[in-house]
């Protein structure tokens, strides 16, 4: 079949937002012909790629929506004129909207993709709240979003998922269909939203139009490789449902980028002011596309994604960019038995001032369970149970002394508990986080989660050849899973539970979904424990 913009009807709506939303979508409600304004997309759909919430604080999120009535179209505008448009929206304690608590606008422009990102404030802290965008007599699917907790409460519960690695060409977002029956607070993205390579051949079986065959450069190119990605019915389902936490990892700009240098699989690396265009422009088509705030819009190839979010002092969610600040990777990328240069206690992932940034919070946090939002695994993946040891060089372990700077600095600065939770390996883990893996017999001072794909790599298995190396290799390692999913987490004053949600395939549509495993974290013990 060919691949058409998702015109998500009406009435297909209600199916994300629940029967109550009949009277909001068949009605204006509060917003009458008085208070409406004139738009140059009246009488289509501008609202095909879906909204989002993102960011949770006590008092408010940001939300989020993108005017696309012709999502696909070759230039990334998405069928929007060059000229400015006002979006209102509404914020209510029901998807009814009768008890609106906030009221407002925004204004769209051809600048950033016709994009609105309205920073809601004055909301109740750990309360459910709705809605909704109109633009002229068009109006939005309806959004569920919550606050986060007071700072200074202790709740008695928090319950989120995170996920990874969406690659389109690679299978169906199923996984994101069963996402949004969950029960969750938020979703944490880790990175790999989108991949920046074309999708011609692709194990959906599906024909797509030549426009979606070449690789991202530009901004009109990323635009539309999002548009495609976001037109997922499923995708959008589970950004309404929640808020979300993002960060990127690599893909996002392109395979395996390491600061100002390109890692590019299709041409001779580019010089570094020739890439930061390219990363300027994937990093404005990112902010464009997903529910940032403020805060993290670009200035050209630069953005703040490392932040701290609050879920009162029962836990802190520490986002971390391990891409923008980093060295390059070390003998050449790749994997190597023999690199010294990995041990290196000047290279760095994190970059100094974020490395420090991270270290003072571990002092600074009264959370209980102290999270850290990661994109490449941290714990060591010897890759063969002989000697030596045979290590990826693009994640952690390429970076060797900072990985054991930032695992001594939380057990030396009494952090209670530490979880990282990882996306980019399309593998599941559960593993312990050593002090210094070279000691055999040195401390465990944490616990690693490592997600696996949604997508990205086709159907999966339970277990492989890595699975089999890896568990043979690693002590520290206690679960290995190869298939699609994600994973949700429930976590308490006592302990940490990660369940592995698995589908057995993802390259043709209609799934079911189970729980692979469970794995949990003990209060004050850390290292993981089969549930």
């Amino acid at each position: 079949m060919v691949v058409r913009p998702n015109h998500l009807s009406r009435r297909r709506f209600l199916g994300f937002s629940g029967a109550g939303a009949a009277a909001v979508l068949l009605g204006t409600g509060a917003w009458t012909a008085a208070n409406a304004y004139a738009s140059p997309v009246k009488g289509t759909n501008p609202f095909t790629l879906g909204v989002a919430s993102g960011d949770p604080a006590p008092d408010g999120v940001v939300l989020w929506t993108r005017l696309a009535p012709e999502p696909f179209a070759a230039d990334g505008a998405g069928g929007m004129p060059a000229v400015p448009v006002r979006v209102e929206y509404e914020v209510a304690h029901d998807e009814r909207f009768r008890a609106v608590v906030r009221r407002g606008s925004a204004i769209a422009t051809p600048e950033l993709g016709h994009s609105v990102h309205p920073e809601i404030s004055g909301l109740a802290p750990d309360h459910e709240y709705f809605y909704r965008f109109r633009v002229g007599g068009e109006i939005s699917m309806v959004g569920r979003t919550r606050t986060a907790p007071a700072l200074w409460s202790s709740p008695r519960e928090l319950n989120f998922a995170f996920a990874s690695c969406q690659a389109w060409q690679d299978g169906y977002y199923t996984a994101y269909e069963h996402m949004a029956a969950e029960d969750l607070d938020f979703v944490v993205h880790l990175g790999d939203y989108l991949y920046e390579s074309g999708v011609g051949t692709n194990k959906r079986g599906v024909t797509v139009e030549d426009k979606f065959k070449t690789e991202t450069f530009d901004l009109a190119r990323y635009r539309l490789q999002y548009a495609l990605y976001k037109a997922e019915a499923p995708l959008q389902a589970a950004h309404a449902r929640f808020p979300w936490i993002h960060t990127i990892d690599d893909h996002e700009v392109e395979n395996n980028w390491a600061g100002d240098i390109s890692q590019a699989d299709t041409e001779p690396d580019q010089d570094p002011a020739v890439f930061r265009q390219r990363r300027a422009q994937a990093f404005q088509a990112n902010y464009e596309n997903l529910p940032y705030r403020h805060t993290q819009m670009p200035a050209g190839p630069n953005v703040r994604l490392h932040r701290r979010l609050s879920y009162g002092q029962l836990a802190e969610i520490t986002m971390l960019d391990t891409r923008q600040y980093r060295d390059d990777q070390p003998c050449g990328d790749g994997n190597s038995a023999t690199c010294t240069e990995r041990l290196d206690p000047e290279r760095t992932l994190l970059g100094p001032q974020q490395r420090e940034w991270l270290i003072d919070g571990f002092s600074q946090s009264k959370a209980r369970w102290q999270v850290l939002g990661n994109q490449a695994p941290m714990g060591q993946t010897d890759r063969d149970p002989g000697a030596p040891v045979d290590v990826w060089l693009d994640p952690w372990d390429g970076y060797v002394a900072e990985r054991n700077k930032v695992l001594a600095a939380a057990q030396d600065r009494d952090v209670r508990n530490l979880v990282v939770i990882t996306g980019d390996r399309h593998q599941n883990y559960a593993w312990d986080l050593k002090r210094d893996y070279a000691d055999p017999g040195s401390a465990t001072v944490g616990s690693e989660f490592v997600g696996t794909s949604i997508t990205s790599g086709g159907d999966g298995a339970d277990m492989n050849t890595d699975g089999t190396n890896f568990l043979a290799a690693n002590p520290h390692m206690k679960f290995f899973n190869a298939q699609r999913g994600h994973v949700r987490v429930n976590v308490n004053r006592q302990r940490w539970r990660s369940d592995f949600r698995v589908v057995p395939y993802v390259t043709k549509p209609g799934a079911p979904i189970s729980t692979r495993a469970s794995y949990v974290v003990e209060d004050r013990r850390p290292g993981v424990q089969e549930a």
